[in-house]
C-alpha cells in the first residue's frame, strides 16, 4: 500500500496561535476574523464575545457552511441558542470552543474536506 502525504497548501490553514491572535499560512492576524478553507481570511466585526448578535450569525449563512466552529477566546463560552438560531434552524452545526481548540478542530475538518467555517473572536487586551 502506498501512502501519500496530504497537502493543504492551497487552503487557509491555521499555522499558529498566540495570546491575542492567530497565524494563517504563516501570516499573523490580531483581530476577529472568518476563515474558510478556500477563501482568504476576512475581518469579522465582533470585538468581544458579549457583543455577538443574531446578525453576526446571519452573516455566516452566506457562506453555506456544513459546520461553524466559533472560537470564543481564551476560554470556552457558549452562545445563547437564540443567537445561533439562523444557522441551527437550517441544520448547520455551531460548535463553541476556546480559540486554541477551535483552530485545531478547524484544521482537522478542513483536512477532511469538510466545508467548515471558523469564526474567531480575537479580543483586544
Amino acid at each position: 500500500m502506498k501512502l501519500h502525504a496530504s497537502s493543504t497548501q492551497q487552503y487557509q490553514t491555521i499555522t499558529g496561535y498566540f495570546p491575542g491572535g492567530v497565524e494563517i499560512n504563516a501570516q499573523p492576524f490580531d483581530h476577529s476574523l472568518l476563515v474558510l478553507p478556500e477563501t482568504a481570511p476576512r475581518a469579522w466585526p465582533v470585538d468581544t464575545f458579549e457583543a455577538l448578535t443574531v446578525q453576526h450569525f446571519e452573516q455566516l449563512l452566506a457562506e453555506q457552511p456544513d459546520v461553524v466552529i466559533l472560537g470564543t477566546g481564551e476560554r470556552q463560552r457558549f452562545v445563547h441558542p437564540k443567537l445561533s438560531a439562523p444557522l441551527t434552524s437550517r441544520q448547520i452545526g455551531v460548535e463553541c470552543m476556546d480559540t486554541n481548540a477551535a483552530c485545531r478542530t478547524y484544521n482537522i475538518l478542513m483536512g477532511e474536506g469538510r466545508k467548515v467555517l471558523l469564526a474567531l473572536i480575537i479580543e483586544k487586551a
